[in-house]
């Protein structure tokens, strides 16, 4: 296959593969998968913000976000608690330790963001997020044109490509 032509779903695929396995070994230390650690300098870009506005930032499902955010607050990282205007809504805010882990983390974060785009002139990062763009819509789209309890299912576990040995069939004696 062409390198031009290489599918684009496995491109994005690669390089998410990518940035995850950057960030692991790194993480490990403080306890943190790549979902966490994005989301705890989400929650330090956006101090007393919402789940739901920390969620759509991420580009990610409320329910989710609910859920790290709730382990974050066992591990007493974040403070959860009642909008004053809207008692509905819970505020999110790092407690001093959840600071001082997302300072402490920043400078990965940065590292990582530089590296995905280096030696991309500026003109390609905006290209590149447009198509990127582009992209996330039309699968969107794909899945709104599914019923709902298909499109928020879990997709099967994939089954191995090895091929299996021929079962072997028991001698009677």
């Amino acid at each position: 296959m062409s390198v031009h032509r290489e599918y684009i779903g496995l491109l994005i695929g690669a390089a998410r593969r990518r940035v995850k396995q950057a960030l692991v070994a790194r993480l490990q230390p403080h306890r943190l998968d790549p979902r966490q650690f994005w989301l705890l300098l989400a929650v330090q870009d956006l101090p007393d913000c919402s789940a739901g506005a920390l969620a759509e930032r991420q580009r990610s499902d409320i329910s989710t976000v609910s859920r790290l955010l709730a382990t974050f607050a066992r591990r007493g990282l974040v403070r959860l608690e009642r909008d004053h205007a809207d008692r509905r809504r819970a505020v999110v805010t790092l407690t001093p330790a959840g600071r001082k882990l997302a300072t402490r983390l920043r400078p990965l974060a940065d590292e990582i963001r530089a590296t995905i785009v280096k030696d991309l002139t500026t003109a390609e990062e905006d290209a590149l997020r447009a198509g990127l763009r582009k992209v996330v819509a039309n699968l969107e789209g794909l899945l709104g044109a599914l019923p709902e309890k298909v499109a928020l299912t879990k997709s099967p576990p994939a089954k191995s490509m090895r091929a299996q040995p021929p079962a072997r069939k028991r001698e009677r004696r």
